[in-house]
């Protein structure tokens, strides 16, 4: 019988010196008593989908260098829109809502700024908001483009063309929650630099002085518990907005 030796290293491996192996611990034998009771394995079950993201785009008008007009208290438009802005933000992360904002402070952003942050977003709604000495109550406005058929590539200036058609119904479904309120509201479409290059559903809201009867000034555009109430039409209108996105699809194409 040959001489069984230890292990040697050659070239940086662990070897046997000769051919005898080294003793193995002994293998239990299979337990194959209970093999008739082993049920086959299904498919695992596909969980269930996750619900797709809805996100909203806030742009405060002005800002930075741009400070908009002067409102009646000698302050000025940017602050009133930011403000605005950020109770916005706030009802809607409360119910669960994810939101960007093109600026979250004092900083200056161009328009096409403001459309990359919207686009980059993917957004189910984007909300431009302005606030205005003239008129009373609220303002919405859609971009004037005419619709066209969805495309893979849509021109920079005009991209909002693919998009009127559901920006139309978010104006409609913000105009009703704020009628509901009592708020007055005016309907228009004009030429809107900034959104005319977004690609979500996008409309404009400008904030007009509460007025009464008589067309006397009750509240501010700046004025806080005006905001508030505004606010919290809007965030119902986009919680409407958002159920009814998980039904039919929010974006276009």
């Amino acid at each position: 019988m040959g001489r069984t030796l230890g292990p040697a290293v050659l070239g940086g491996l662990l070897v046997w010196a000769n051919a005898q192996e080294p003793p193995h611990p002994a293998r239990p034998a299979p337990d194959t008593a209970g093999a008739s009771q082993v049920q086959p394995i299904g498919p695992a079950p596909v969980p269930p989908a996750a619900p797709p993201r809805f996100m909203v785009v806030i742009d405060p008008a002005h800002g930075g260098d741009d400070s908009g007009g002067h409102l009646s208290d000698g302050s000025y438009e940017k602050a009133a829109t930011l403000a605005l802005g950020v109770r916005l933000k706030s009802l809607l992360g409360a119910r669960g809502i994810q939101v960007v904002m093109t600026r979250d402070g004092d900083q200056s952003v161009n328009m096409d700024q403001r459309a990359a942050v919207a686009n980059r977003a993917n957004a189910q709604a984007c909300i431009s908001v302005h606030v205005a000495e003239t008129g009373s109550g609220v303002h919405l406005f859609a971009s004037n483009l005419g619709p066209v058929s969805a495309s893979r590539f849509l021109p920079w200036k005009t991209a909002q063309s693919a998009y009127i058609t559901r920006s139309l119904a978010l104006t409609g479904a913000l105009n009703s929650a704020l009628q509901h309120s009592g708020t007055t509201v005016t309907l228009g479409r004009v030429t809107l630099p900034g959104i005319d290059s977004m690609t979500c559903p996008a409309v404009a809201i400008e904030l007009a002085p509460e007025r009464d009867s008589d067309r006397k000034v009750k509240a501010e555009p700046d004025d806080a518990d005006y905001q508030a109430r505004i606010a919290g039409d809007l965030a119902s209108a986009l919680l409407e907005w958002r159920a009814e996105s998980g039904n039919m699809g929010a974006r276009q194409p």
